[in-house]
């Protein structure tokens, strides 16, 4: 005798999952909507075939589950607001500062820069800006610092570095590591990006607040859906086992 699979129930309790996911998702990215540098998450969505229902009886259909398959990174250009910082930078373009982290390199797209009691070019949480060859950035503090389009710094007509800024052919093998940096997991070395660098602005986050709370009462009124088809098909199963009992009473 084949088990009894209650479709319905199965079906709805699965998307009820796959939103509670997408709602942590959202809500990620509402709480970092004002984050230097930010790169929304999105996700991916699949059908879920279990293998029991695959091995299932000739001529039927098999259950499937709604799933959230995979999450995806949105490396799309968030708008660049000038700050008239002259430590804040931004890239116009695909790439990312570099900065060395406690375990390797950090990628970032968030230009909002300080300088340490000796001149070293850091980011806010005191990681290295990184410059050609892997060199650190040292600049004068009293003197006023100014970059070219390729990310030369110059003070008083002279060079003190070039920022290194990585490009990578699949942005899909970054991490993200928290803070708007990311790690890069794949293989080769990253190129150098055509990015151009701007002096006092820094890129906003690409999610916009107006777009989440869209999608947050989309979300919510798949949920309450699929709560009352879930609530329904409960509701059928408890008939059905009281319609059998007077059937055998």
């Amino acid at each position: 005798m084949q088990p009894y699979v209650d479709t319905l129930t199965i079906t709805a309790a699965s998307g009820l999952r796959a939103r509670m996911e997408s709602l942590e998702m959202l809500a990620n990215n509402l709480a970092n909507a004002t984050t230097t540098g930010f790169k929304a998450d999105r996700e991916f969505y699949s059908t879920y075939f279990a293998p029991e229902a695959l091995a299932g009886p000739g001529g039927t259909l098999p259950a499937v589950s709604p799933v959230i398959e995979n999450n995806w990174t949105d490396f799309s250009q968030g708008a660049l607001l000038p700050t008239g910082s002259a430590l804040d930078f931004s890239l116009s373009g695909p790439g990312f500062f570099v900065a060395d982290g406690p375990s390797g390199a950090l990628y970032t797209r968030n230009g909002n820069f300080r300088l340490s009691p000796d001149g070293t070019l850091l980011t806010q949480e005191g990681y290295p800006v990184r410059g050609e060859q892997s060199k650190q950035i040292r600049l004068d503090p009293n003197e006023p610092i100014e970059v070219d389009a390729e990310g030369v710094l110059r003070q008083q007509g002279q060079v003190k570095g070039r920022m290194e800024v990585a490009s990578f052919s699949d942005q899909s093998e970054l991490a993200k590591t928290g803070s708007s940096y990311f790690r890069f997991d794949g293989q080769g070395q990253p190129s150098r990006s055509s990015a151009r660098v701007e002096q006092a602005r820094l890129e906003g986050a690409n999610f916009h607040p107006a777009e989440g709370a869209v999608r947050l009462v989309s979300v919510l009124r798949q949920f309450e859906m699929l709560e009352r088809a879930l609530t329904l098909g409960n509701e059928m199963n408890r008939r059905g086992i009281e319609e059998v009992a007077r059937v055998r009473d």
